[in-house]
């Protein structure tokens, strides 16, 4: 498969789709292109596919091996042994046709507040670094990609996804993202919060699935056209503020790329 030409080949509306997914765990297939759709699935501590594609269903996924948290598996400072544990779950996704598992998480221990620190190996970026290479070499050994994860400075829970770390750049080269570079190149990066659907604020609609470009043109012009809804629903707690600005910032950026005025 030439990606370089298929990308050149594709028009800009293809690649937005291609870029939003079919649902929660699948991307979108694209046969005009040869593109199939993959399943991905929730790691990194034993594989978490669920059986439908509603992001939330947690308690819907398949059963599975659960493995040591990374806290236990860095506390090791074992790399062989992470690597059998990386290839065990490689397995367990191949037989579930899952393509992608997301993890390992590498991110670094900075302190308490980080609601996924079970999740990170270490404070130590050389030993973070270390550990996940091996973790990836396992599974994608096993045939299945690896996706490091979450993002490098996520330090805290709370308004996670919208937090803004501010690092100075020797603390953040020596330290924060030391360890993605001790991986190289482990096959996929979890770079954003991307969503397969918008926010829309229609009375009793949480959210609005949209599955053509034409579909999101009409929530771009929903969004357009809704201002005073938008900020009437928003003030009803602190869950639909942070969703708004959220869907706002998101719409804008949308907007931008296309051109829209």
């Amino acid at each position: 498969m030439d990606i370089p030409a298929i990308i050149s080949s594709m028009s800009l509306p293809d690649k937005v789709q291609l870029c939003t997914g079919a649902d929660f765990w699948h991307t979108r297939a694209m046969p005009r292109y040869g593109i199939p759709a993959f399943l991905m699935a929730d790691g990194p501590h034993g594989l978490r596919c669920q059986e439908n594609s509603n992001g939330s269903a947690v308690h819907s996924s398949r059963s599975a091996t659960c493995f040591p948290a990374a806290v236990t598996a860095g506390a090791a400072w074992d790399t062989a042994l992470y690597a059998a544990e990386g290839e065990a779950i490689g397995r367990e996704a191949a037989a579930a046709g899952v393509a992608l598992v997301l993890g390992p998480g590498c991110n670094i221990k900075r302190g308490p507040l980080c609601g996924r620190n079970f999740e990170y190996l270490s404070e130590d970026p050389f030993l973070s670094g270390r550990l996940s290479a091996a973790f990836v070499k396992g599974q994608q050994g096993a045939g299945v990609s690896s996706c490091l994860k979450h993002f490098a400075a996520n330090s805290q829970e709370f308004k996670r996804q919208n937090g803004d770390s501010r690092i100075d750049q020797r603390a953040l080269r020596e330290i924060y993202l030391r360890a993605f570079e001790i991986i190289g190149n482990g096959g996929f990066l979890l770079t954003n919060y991307q969503q397969d659907f918008l926010d829309c604020f229609e009375p009793g609609t949480d959210y609005a699935y949209y599955d053509s470009y034409e579909d999101l043109l009409e929530k771009v012009d929903y969004y357009l056209s809704h201002e005073d809804e938008r900020k009437q629903i928003a003030e009803n707690g602190y869950e639909k503020v942070k969703k708004y600005h959220t869907y706002r910032h998101r719409m804008d950026v949308i907007i931008r790329t296309m051109g829209i005025e």
